[in-house]
This record gives structure tokens, C-alpha cells and sequence, in this order.
């Protein structure tokens, strides 16, 4: 019955990801086509019948993150007007998410603004993963439901727990402090601070550790990593305060710029990420230290529990909470 009211539908850069959450929500991947014209306007054709169904789309908002947020709006317009029942735009990594105040003048609000475009295409409700703040949340005038990445990693550290030896938890800066807590708590390890100070975009400048890292294996733990500034410069600061390693964890393999050079260059042993992001051909620099985890299991039981009406409060269990 399940197969007949449900459908998972897929953008085009996340069918991987997408098959992996019809497999664990034990559904088909519905069959669409996203092309484009030769001008680059987006255009979603369905070749499924949706009408009266509950319809979930997979697109994460990163790079070209114009592209796939048009693809998003078009592809629910296209559901809401074929009659689909229920839309929820299942968005693994919510773009212009680090948008989200106004931290000087004449500046927009762009993370309110996506959020304002999402809720105007008629969708139902919106389903992500680690936002890069938790007030995101509040900007769309319709459901929420804010998954974290945490019980994946925690899985996966937990298995490998042997290797780690004495362990430190690293907030590489003060507003990821809760979460790096949180999974120092789940993990039975000692956390550290270091501060920054955010100069551009692309650069930061790494301040002082407040904790003691010597001889211990670090684990620096965010929700993204971007140009990779903040994690290289923490991972020289905690090395030259006596760290025996360091190994780098993010939800979100943003990876932009010259990220690939800096971290194959870095003191950083091991960088665990998960498939919000597609990795492939463009990771190939960090291939020997990357390690890909997948939240497709973590999506799909929500999608599930969502389709039956039933609370999802069992998936925050393990987690360590959100960054605020």
C-alpha cells in the first residue's frame, strides 16, 4: 500500500543519495526528468502518476546553488500542479543557510528569503539536516522537521573507538560549542574551545585552545566545512599544543576554493563528512583522508515515519543537538 501512496522523487544532483532513501524507506525512487533549456531555464517533467500521493523531492541547495534552488521550486510547482496531495522538500543541505541575520548594515536575510520562496511554491513541509542555525527553522511558515547528522557519527565513531586512544572534542569556534559537547558527552571524551575571528569569506583568524589537547587524538566536529580555513588553521593550533592527531568531521562537504588544497596539505589524518553533499570526481585531491558516511538511512526512516503520521522524536535520540 505504501509503494502506491508515496513517492520519492529525485533532483539531479541527488539520485545517489535519493536511491538510498527509497531503500530504507523501502519504496521505488519515482521517475521524473529535470533538463534544461538551451537559454538554463530548469524544466521537471513527472512520468509518474502523483495525484492524491504523498511526495517527497531530494535536492540539496549546493554548488550551482542557484540551479538546484530552482530546480527545487520548479520541481514542487510541478507536484502542486499535478494534483500530488502532500509536497515535502527533503533538503539534505539547506544553501545560503550561513545568511541567516543581519551582522551589519545594508545587508539581506537570504537564508529568510529561501525559506519565503519555499513556503510561496506550495510546499507542505520541509524535512533537513544540521541547518547552520537553528533559528532557520523559524523562517518557513510551514513544518519543520530539523534532523542532525549526530547518531550517524556517533555510529561511526563508536565502531572505530579502539583506534582513537584518548580522545578530545574541538569546537574550532564558540557557536558550535553545544554540539561538540554533545557528542564529547555521547563519546565519553574531553572537549576544548578554540576562538576565531571571521575576517572575509574566505578567511579567519584562529585565536587561542581553552582546554588541554597534548597527547590526545582530536576530533574537530562542525556542521560544514567550506574553504576550509577554520579547520586548517585549528588543526596547526591543537597540533603545535601537542595533539598526537587530529581528524575532521562535518555534516556538510562544502568544500569551496582552495579547500582541497589546504586540507591535503593540513596536519588533519582523517576528514569524515557525510553525502548531503555529493563528493565524487571533485574530492579526488582528499581521497586518501576522506571518509563518506551516508544519512540516507536517517532520511529515510524520518520519510517513513512522516508518511504514517507517527513522530519522528525517536530520531533526535543520540544527538547532540543543533548549533546555534
Amino acid at each position: 500500500m505504501m509503494e502506491a501512496e508515496m513517492k520519492i522523487f529525485a533532483g539531479r544532483n541527488s539520485k545517489v543519495l535519493a536511491q538510498k532513501v527509497c531503500d530504507a524507506a523501502g519504496v521505488p525512487m519515482g521517475r521524473a526528468r529535470t533538463n534544461l533549456f538551451p537559454d538554463g531555464e530548469v524544466f521537471v517533467k513527472l512520468d509518474d502518476d502523483v495525484r492524491g500521493r504523498d511526495c517527497y523531492v531530494v535536492i540539496s541547495t549546493c554548488s550551482p546553488v542557484n540551479d538546484n534552488l530552482m530546480e527545487l521550486l520548479v520541481f514542487c510547482d510541478c507536484l502542486r500542479r499535478a494534483s500530488a496531495k502532500r509536497i515535502t522538500m527533503v533538503i539534505p543541505y539547506f544553501g545560503y543557510g550561513r545568511q541567516d541575520r543581519k551582522d551589519e548594515g545594508r545587508v539581506p536575510i537570504t537564508a529568510k528569503l529561501v525559506a519565503n520562496l519555499i513556503t510561496a511554491s506550495n510546499a507542505d513541509r520541509v524535512l533537513a539536516v544540521d541547518l547552520h542555525a537553528a533559528q532557520i527553522q523559524g523562517f518557513f511558515d510551514l513544518p519543520v522537521d530539523h534532523l542532525s547528522a549526530t547518531p550517524v557519527f556517533f555510529d561511526y565513531f563508536d565502531s572505530i573507538k579502539h583506534e582513537l586512544g584518548d580522545l578530545c572534542l574541538v569546537s574550532p569556534d564558540v557557536g558550535n560549542v553545544k554540539v561538540a559537547e554533545g557528542m564529547a558527552n555521547l563519546l565519553g571524551a574531553d572537549l576544548a574551545i578554540i576562538n576565531k575571528r571571521r575576517l572575509t569569506g574566505e578567511t579567519v583568524e584562529v585565536g587561542n585552545l581553552i582546554g588541554d589537547v597534548r597527547g590526545k587524538t582530536v576530533l574537530m566536529f562542525d556542521d560544514m566545512i567550506s574553504t576550509g580555513g577554520t579547520v586548517v588553521q585549528a588543526a596547526e593550533l591543537v597540533m603545535e599544543e601537542g595533539a598526537s592527531d587530529v581528524i575532521a568531521a562535518a555534516t556538510h562537504a562544502v568544500l569551496a576554493g582552495k579547500a582541497m588544497e589546504k586540507l591535503a596539505a593540513s596536519p588533519i589524518s582523517r576528514i569524515i563528512v557525510t553525502d548531503t553533499i555529493p563528493s565524487g570526481e571533485r574530492c579526488a585531491p582528499i581521497a586518501n583522508k576522506l571518509t563518506v558516511l551516508s544519512i540516507g538511512e536517517l532520511l529515510g526512516n524520518a520519510i517513513h515515519c512522516i508518511h504514517e503520521n507517527k513522530s519522528i522524536s525517536a530520531l533526535f535520540k543520540r544527538t547532540a543537538g543543533a548549533k546555534r
